[in-house]
């Protein structure tokens, strides 16, 4: 009887026309005009608050550094209204809406002359910084900036990986591609916008500049929306986030209880129909989760085979999405201190090469110091055809598996990476030093004290390392989460991607902060001196790059124990009915 109910069920399902390749122009074209629009403004706006806005450099860096953080951790607020309610496609249009009135209101502070303060002049008009309206206006047009990265960046990679079908091969291999494909638009975006946007913006036109993105950001508003009719729309599951608490209150409640090794036939193995979710085989791990499921004398069961109180019993359906994400943690975890010498290379390596030889051979235009950044964006967006369309083919062939490596296999990879580019970094770092005070560049001085002799360009390697490393790590990371969270938390799955990213920003701040109160009282003097020749920069490097190597091998610990969705290793097979029907010993006890 359950296996006809399960055919005619399944047989009433809507059969999705999955349109992969068709809906990549306009979900790629949306991604890269968004951040284009997006990282645009954002890379040079530092520079617009403090000479448009009049803005004080610790005051515009800290509006700064509260934006991003907000807007990382936005993105898992907007996941959870994504997932729950509103679902990716109305999520995407609605976020992509509020991030061109963010640029666009940004833009306008630059047009419009009462919408900024009057340009510093000389004793007698003084300085002025923003009036209380013109910050309001400008507060406002950030705000709506964050709201547009918060529904945005969680949702788009989930977005389109749905356009695949990943029960065919074809629709896997789009998959893994689209994961590249779009790490690709998002350096290509940067290395535009970090070099011809902020041209125009430095030594053009602050409203021309700025309204680049703004534009940018409409065409991709327009590009989204043209693709409506043939877009895959996964309908919101609701409360994704509340099953897992009911999980795990239900694990609390019944906690006394006897572990269920051998009585699996008292567990609650309800699937709701047409469910998203996959089903999943019961795993060993995390047993203590399994008594959620057991059905207690006095638990009541409606007739379609679900628990009445769902904070009291739940599924093994249930716990076993729950097991998935807490497999995923300790993953994430490492992927935390991955970052942290990637957000190094934005900042310190603007340092070397401030007091490192800039000029393009012998000539004497100076290469700016924030533009060598693109060298790892660079190396990104090289390497990734490579790696798409040659290696991962090959792989293929020679092991006989989808990828050619496993996603924790090139996660583990990007680790090395990230060992290897503070090793880079810190050698690159001493013959800098040793050069400035002992061959300095005559008659050249920086702010921070003398210019090193050295080629800037031999910052080129860390760099370039850095940008192999994200190609294996950031990318497997982004592609891991969405195939291990279950399907219908794929927006949050994308959330804790930028939520790591966010958190590796506050752990190498503190890194830093404590490194610099050690140190500053030594004998040796300040690693992190204000001038780079007085400090030990390189030995601060070798010093994550201790922190990357434990973290590589808590890696590993990790993916040794760590089992993939659906595996069915160290797993127990459960029959889930589609429809709720269940057996139980006893009968006439505690249903209704």
């Amino acid at each position: 009887m359950a296996d006809t109910t399960k055919k005619v069920v399944d047989d009433e399902k809507p059969k999705i026309n999955y349109r992969g390749i068709k809906a990549m122009p306009f979900i790629i074209g949306n991604e890269t005009f968004e951040k284009l629009g997006a990282i645009g403004t954002l890379s040079n706006l530092l520079v617009y608050l403090t000479t448009v806005f009049n803005m004080k450099t610790i005051t515009a860096t800290t509006l700064i550094t509260v934006f991003n953080g907000t807007t990382n951790f936005a993105t898992l607020l907007g996941a959870f209204m994504s997932d729950t309610y509103f679902g990716r496609y109305t999520t995407l249009g609605f976020a992509s809406i509020a991030s061109f009135l963010g640029l666009l209101m940004i833009d306008l502070t630059s047009v419009i002359k009462k919408l900024h303060p009057l340009p510093c002049g000389d004793e007698e008009r003084g300085c002025n910084g923003p009036s209380t309206g013109q910050m309001s206006f400008l507060l406002l047009g950030l705000g709506l900036m964050i709201v547009g990265a918060a529904g945005i960046r969680p949702c788009n990679l989930a977005f389109g990986a749905d356009q695949f079908n990943p029960n065919t091969e074809s629709g896997k291999r789009g998959i893994n591609s689209f994961f590249n494909w779009y790490f690709f638009t998002y350096t290509f975006a940067q290395i535009v916008s970090l070099t011809l946007i902020v041209y125009v913006q430095s030594n053009v036109s602050w409203s021309i500049g700025l309204a680049i993105p703004a534009a940018l950001m409409m065409l991709s508003c327009v590009l989204f929306f043209m693709g409506t009719k043939i877009y895959v729309r996964v309908k919101p599951q609701g409360g994704p986030l509340l099953s897992l608490v009911q999980v795990i209150v239900a694990a609390l409640r019944k906690c006394k209880l006897k572990q269920p090794d051998s009585q699996l036939g008292s567990l609650l193995t309800y699937l709701p129909p047409n469910s998203a979710n996959s089903k999943l085989p019961h795993t060993n791990q995390f047993r203590c989760l399994d008594k959620a499921a057991i059905i207690a004398a006095d638990d009541q069961i409606k007739p379609d085979g679900s628990a009445v109180n769902p904070w009291k019993l739940c599924s093994i359906q249930q716990v076993e999405e729950v097991k998935c994400i807490l497999r995923v943690l300790p993953i994430w975890v490492s992927g935390i201190i991955y970052h942290v010498p990637v957000v190094q290379m934005h900042t310190y390596v603007i340092f070397q090469a401030l007091q490192s030889n800039r000029h393009l051979g012998k000539s004497k235009f100076e290469i700016p110091a924030a533009s060598y950044i693109v060298f790892m964006m660079i190396s990104l967006t090289l390497w990734i055809p490579i790696y798409d369309r040659i290696l991962v083919p090959f792989l293929e062939k020679l092991r006989g598996k989808e990828g050619g490596i496993t996603l924790l296999q090139r996660m583990g990879i990007g680790l090395v990476f990230s060992i290897l580019t503070m090793l880079a970094a810190g050698l690159v770092e001493s013959r800098r030093r040793d050069l400035a005070l002992t061959k300095p560049t005559l008659g050249i001085l920086a702010r921070r004290g003398e210019i090193s002799s050295m080629s800037s360009f031999w910052l080129v390697f860390p760099l370039g390392l850095a940008g192999l490393g994200e190609a294996f790590m950031a990318i497997g990371q982004v592609e891991f989460y969405y195939k291990q969270f279950p399907e219908n938390m794929r927006s949050i799955a994308g959330s804790i991607f930028f939520l790591g990213i966010g958190m590796s920003s506050y752990v190498s701040s503190f890194l830093i902060s404590i490194v610099h109160k050690t140190t500053k009282k030594a004998t040796s003097g300040d690693w992190l001196a204000e001038d780079l020749n007085k400090g030990r920069l390189d030995n601060f490097y070798y010093l994550i790059a201790v922190l990357c190597s434990i973290n590589f091998v808590y890696f590993l610990c990790c993916a040794k124990w760590y089992k993939y969705k659906g595996s069915s290793d160290n797993a127990k097979k459960i029959d889930i009915d589609p429809v709720g029907c269940l057996e139980l010993a006893e009968p006439d006890k505690g249903i209704v």
